[in-house]
């Protein structure tokens, strides 16, 4: 990518190496507009706190929003194997982080993802990575919740996807109604899920159980 430039080191996390990109051009403009709404807001943007933070904000908005530049059949694609195995498989407490499109503020919870496979079964890290790839853009939980389910189902073909997502918004606990202990739940399902009483009943029963 042109205007590219690494502003953090790699760091290898679980044999996944991190780096942290940003582009010239878009930091600047985006710091340009950053600039004017803290004078827009009565500030000062010129004194010493608040010299370099339309930079920082700008930074921090690319991170944010860098799913928009991830491809999540990909991630799949990158680790599926073919495995004779058909019981269910369930990766829960997966955190997100988004930003709701409605107000820009952040939203953040966990996703309860299981599926069955046909044929194929995946990395269980590109679960989480498929997560973040749909979260890490301008969101509605409703339709990340679905996002996610139609990925999985479509890449890998399973005879059922199930995705629960539960979140605080922050729009709701800092304005608005401003209830700070509300969460928000979703749910989508395919296939074996929505047919078959029991099995989306044992999903249930696994994303609420303890191992303890």
């Amino acid at each position: 990518m042109a205007n590219e430039k690494h502003y953090l080191p790699e760091e290898s996390i679980d044999g996944y190496v991190k780096i942290d990109r940003y582009n010239d051009d878009k930091i600047r403009a985006l710091s340009s507009h950053y600039k004017d709404i803290l004078a827009n807001l009565g500030e000062n943007p010129e004194r010493e706190g608040l010299i370099k933070t339309p930079e920082r904000v700008a930074k921090a908005l690319q991170y944010l929003t860098h799913g928009y530049d991830l491809k999540p059949d990909e991630i799949l694609r990158s680790a599926m194997f073919q495995e004779d195995y058909s019981q269910m498989v369930v990766v829960k407490d997966v955190e997100v982080f988004s930003m709701c499109e409605h107000h820009m503020l952040p939203f953040f919870g966990k996703a309860h993802i299981a599926y069955i496979p046909n044929g194929h079964i995946v990395g269980l890290s590109k679960i989480p990575r498929v997560v973040d790839a749909f979260a890490r853009r301008l969101q509605v939980q409703e339709r990340l919740t679905n996002e996610i389910r139609d990925c999985i189902q479509k890449t890998l073909n399973p005879t059922g996807v199930a995705v629960v997502i539960e979140c605080k918004h922050l729009c709701m606990s800092m304005r608005g109604v401003q209830k700070q202990n509300s969460v928000t739940t979703t749910s989508a399902f395919t296939g074996e899920f929505i047919n078959n009483d029991k099995t989306r009943a044992e999903f249930l029963r696994l994303i609420t159980a303890s191992l303890d």
